[in-house]
């Protein structure tokens, strides 16, 4: 990549919500990318085949110009099949309904802006930007290991289960559609008892020390993102460790007071005695018979008494322009 001789392989989804806004600019982009090979795909077969492909082509910056969901398929795809000491640099460019890994990356832009840059950095010497960021690995025995950047239940699961079912439908994208999303679960937050229960999700939580706790929760969230949609930062652990764990009590007190904290990164304030938890660690264990969400796709742990472990992969290495 440093001499600019590298082989591009670029993946698009061209059912993704901007790529279908802006299909026609992104593809006038292809043609200006030299040493590129094209592939797309919609699904997540067609992006395991899509992948393959460009693997076998011996690509040196793998180009996904999708969403988070297209991301967390073609991750999810290589920790499995390929050692990661092979693997090719990635870039993503946020192309999707909901971009939150390839905007906490720094990838800001339109799709095609950003692929120009792609054009402007390869006619130019400079060393590329490198970014490295570690993945979840959530392993429960009997099902495949998942791998991806965000991980959540109760509240922002159904939340976000919420707008993949219905705001989606209706062809928002971008910074509206992640407005609805947050105004859906802080509807939830605030109004009703009855709905915070139906939201909440009862689990047991092993921390990484061997502490136990369990309870009802009304959300819990693990991230290896720094910062999740609308720049929102709602962890406030202070360890040094790669993954990123919030959960807040469904019996919690002030909620009034907390809201904006938990928006702001400003959780630190919030007392764990209130209902409000937050660290950093290398490994989270949870026990639960409940739905949850990986990178915005809808998975379901159905026997309380086969835990899911969560851990962080070593970092992988993003190309960001």
């Amino acid at each position: 990549m440093k001499s600019r001789s590298g082989k591009i392989g670029l993946l698009l989804n061209p059912m993704s919500g901007q790529v279908r806004k802006r299909e026609k600019a992104i593809r006038q982009m292809f043609g200006q990318i030299p040493d590129s090979i094209v592939c797309e795909a919609s699904n997540t077969a067609g992006f395991i085949t899509a992948t393959d492909t460009l693997l076998q082509a011996d690509v040196d910056l793998l180009v996904i110009i999708a969403g988070d969901g297209t991301s967390h398929a073609v991750l999810s795809h290589l920790f499995t099949t390929l050692p990661d000491t092979e693997w090719p640099v990635l870039m993503i460019i946020p192309g999707g309904t909901t971009n939150m890994t390839p905007l906490d990356l720094g990838m800001r832009g339109k799709p095609e802006k950003i692929l120009h840059r792609l054009i402007d950095y390869l006619q130019q010497p400079g060393t590329p930007e490198l970014v490295q960021r570690p993945v979840l690995r959530i392993e429960q025995n009997g099902k495949n290991t998942i791998y991806g950047m965000f991980f959540a239940v109760g509240l922002v699961a159904r939340g976000v289960k919420f707008s993949r079912s219905s705001v989606k439908q209706i062809g928002i994208t971008g910074g509206v559609f992640t407005f609805l999303i947050m105004l859906h679960s802080l509807i939830g937050m605030i109004f009703g008892q009855n709905q915070r229960k139906r939201a909440s999700v009862n689990m047991s939580i092993m921390k990484e020390n061997g502490e136990k706790i369990e309870g009802s929760y009304l959300f819990a969230l693990i991230s290896a993102l720094d910062c999740l949609l609308l720049n929102l930062r709602p962890y406030w652990g202070q360890e040094t460790a790669p993954l990123h764990i919030t959960w807040v009590d469904q019996q919690r007190k002030k909620l009034w007071r907390s809201i904006w904290p938990l928006i702001t990164g400003r959780g630190y304030i919030l007392k764990e005695q209130d209902g409000y938890h937050s660290h950093n660690a290398n490994t989270l264990t949870i026990h639960m018979n409940d739905e949850y969400i990986v990178d915005g796709e809808l998975y379901q742990s159905t026997d309380s008494n086969v835990p899911l472990h969560i851990t962080a992969t070593q970092p992988v290495t993003f190309l960001v322009l």
